[in-house]
């Protein structure tokens, strides 16, 4: 007997869920459910009809969808988001509800009207990152449409899926309608004691996460470009993310007479001040972590968790001989190269910092140095870092603490956050997987990074 031929055929796969469907059934499951009904009714059936799309199946609160063009499908998702953003706007609606969309175009597997396979597998990961009101769409889709459709697109790197084997590069689509609410910043200023203007952003919604100042920020720049704003859109999913760039680095002023540990710690105790906040978690990157450690010493009533990535209570020039040599070298070619279309710095810091990066996050990181400082800036900031020493302070920490430090990183050695940690009374110490000093969109330790934090805070 003949083995029966599996039909297979090219697909447009469109997936959507309800953000959060589970709380708002809880909260009311009889009106959740009829406002998830009237929207199939009302706004996404008849969607999808008018794009020549085809529900294949609903999932509670899911569906999947085929389109024969790519096109659209993404214009169809679009639509949607716009529709579904303009029906919660209204006052006179019942239950707001908002979805995320993921579109991929591959190859399925056909059996009657239900479809199967990596591009349904594929489209539903692609859902389940999407921003809350938002649409994320892979490389296959992204090279169809981008020149079609007058959307904007922003590049978040290859990711790592849920049972995909291999990275998807994923593209998240904006536009009118499709900006959600932890994707816009308001930037605003406040003055320090000795006149310093700094520049701090808030992004997002919830209970407040500060994060401490490091090197090289730049607060409108970040935001946009694929090395930072993976990491900042994450953490402003669940917080009011407050961020704000140090003396002499980003939107705040460059030409400071003062460079030092004590004055980046005034500096976070303004920008405090400036947003209005009294008690709240303290993030801190790198340098940031030396920071935030003092802060948390000198104010453990305002501070309710610290929560430290990739950093070090010693700085270079007090680690070994070696180190400081090579810091010394390093602040040297700064002052000479910094900021310059140098394939050789470019490379240096990249090998160090993001050595898995792609070449449009590398690229991107060459123009956050012109952006984000001067050379002499940057080389002060070097030299002070490298003086570091916050050791003495360690055993004084009163709050709960976590530790989190990249396994491969190159820029600070996982040893330095594992002693930072040791001597940290009841601190909690993970290694996440990556070789990244600056957590990348890609980076198999991205999610564990934001689970661990909800786990420690919800404490």
């Amino acid at each position: 007997m003949a083995e029966q031929r599996v039909e297979r055929r090219l697909a447009a796969i469109l997936a959507a869920d309800v953000a959060g469907y589970s709380r708002l059934m809880s909260e009311d499951e009889a009106g959740t459910l009829a406002a998830w009904q009237r929207c199939h009714s009302e706004l996404i059936d008849p969607g999808i009809a008018r794009h020549r799309g085809r529900i294949v199946k609903l999932m509670g609160d899911g569906l999947l969808a085929e389109f024969s063009s790519v096109v659209e499908a993404v214009d169809c998702a679009a639509e949607i988001q716009r529709d579904m953003a303009a029906r919660n706007a209204n006052p006179a609606s019942d239950r707001p509800l908002i979805l995320r969309i993921g579109v991929h175009l591959g190859d399925v597997i056909v059996e009657g009207d239900d479809i199967h396979g990596d591009g349904v597998n594929i489209a539903a990961r692609l859902e389940s990152i999407a921003e809350p009101g938002g649409i994320c769409v892979s490389r296959q889709v992204y090279d169809q449409v981008q020149k079609k459709l007058t959307l904007e697109y922003r590049n978040l790197g290859p990711q790592i899926l849920k049972n995909i084997p291999d990275p998807i590069e994923v593209f998240a689509i904006k536009g009118d309608g499709l900006a959600a609410g932890n994707d816009r910043q308001d930037v605003r200023y406040c003055r320090a004691p000795d006149g310093v203007r700094l520049a701090y952003a808030m992004s997002g919604q919830g209970k407040a996460l500060v994060k401490t100042a490091n090197w090289m920020n730049h607060l409108e720049y970040d935001w946009a470009c694929p090395i930072w704003h993976p990491f900042l859109s994450g953490l402003s999913k669940s917080h009011k993310l407050v961020r704000y760039d140090a003396r002499g680095n980003g939107m705040s002023d460059w030409d400071v007479d003062e460079l030092s540990l004590d004055a980046w710690v005034s500096d976070l105790e303004t920008v405090v001040e400036a947003a209005g906040l009294e008690k709240f978690p303290l993030l801190g990157v790198s340098q940031g972590c030396a920071i935030s450690i003092a802060y948390a010493v000198r104010h453990p009533e305002r501070v309710t968790h610290l929560i430290l990535y990739g950093g070090f209570a010693v700085g270079a020039n007090k680690r070994t001989p070696q180190e400081a040599a090579k810091r010394k070298a390093l602040t040297t070619l700064v002052r000479l190269e910094w900021g310059a279309d140098s394939p050789s710095i470019r490379q240096l810091f990249a090998a160090s910092m993001i050595p898995d990066a792609t070449k449009e996050q590398i690229d991107s990181f060459n123009e956050l140095q012109r952006r984000a400082t001067s050379a002499e800036c940057a080389a002060r900031y070097l030299e002070t870092t490298a003086e570091f020493d916050v050791t003495e302070l360690l055993p004084q920490v009163k709050v709960p603490t976590l530790v989190m430090h990249a396994r491969g990183d190159a820029q600070v050695p996982l040893e330095a956050g594992r002693q930072m940690a040791a001597a940290i009374p009841g601190a909690r110490f993970v290694a996440l997987q990556g070789n990244n000093h600056v957590l990348l969109g890609q980076d198999p330790g991205m999610q564990r990074f934001f689970e661990e934090i909800d786990l420690f805070l919800a404490r």
